[in-house]
């Protein structure tokens, strides 16, 4: 028995790319995010989704709401096991200012390591999504089912299905608003879309 999981990153807010969002609060889909977010319902509602699951973050919840109702889904579940990383001190900082952070570079170049102001590593992340995704589809064997989330947890996802090592998470993209569709068995995992674009 499987499950397949539609893993999809929140549309895209009004500063996306110039600033670390983190689990900051208010950071909301502007009209571009908007717009992508009532494209993602359409695509979405072409699957037989029995259930969706989502960041507690606002621009991800933003990004449920148009899935659910095109979906026929009641219920949004909140789970902090899709939640952004903890980034701590360096959310809501600009990509300019934390490339003078050496603990930002540190981060970026040994993923597999370094830590977050916070405490948390990649490891952590890839940690909490795979135990999150063994949990539900127990729970919603033969079904399809959305995890609404962020860049970096689906791509710490990825790299478990794949085999990689959570640094290699550079090595494929996850856009805003972006599908990335895997199938889950008692026989592991494996890839079948990657960053599709609704």
């Amino acid at each position: 028995m499987t499950t397949t999981f539609f893993l999809i990153r929140h549309a895209a807010h009004d500063n996306v790319g110039s600033y670390l969002a983190g689990r900051m609060d208010g950071v909301c889909l502007g009209d571009t995010g908007k717009a992508q977010a009532a494209q993602l319902g359409g695509r979405m509602a072409r699957e037989p989704i029995g259930a969706i699951f989502c960041s507690p973050r606002e621009r991800t919840r933003e990004t449920a709401v148009p899935i659910a109702l095109a979906c026929g889904v009641g219920e949004i579940a909140i789970c902090a096991e899709l939640d952004e990383i903890d980034f701590g001190d360096w959310s809501g900082k600009t990509f300019d200012e934390l490339n003078g952070d050496a603990g930002w570079r540190a981060w970026n170049n040994q993923r597999q390591e370094a830590r977050t102001p916070s405490g948390e590593t990649m490891l952590d992340v890839q940690q909490r999504i795979v135990a999150l995704i063994t949990a539900v589809r127990e729970r919603h064997q033969n079904r399809c089912v959305a995890l609404v989330s962020h860049a970096d947890v689906i791509k710490a996802a990825v790299c478990n299905v794949l085999g990689l090592p959570a640094g290699d998470c550079f090595r494929f993209d996850i856009d805003p608003a972006s599908i990335t569709t895997i199938v889950s068995g008692d026989w592991g995992a494996k890839l079948i879309r990657l960053n599709e674009i609704a």
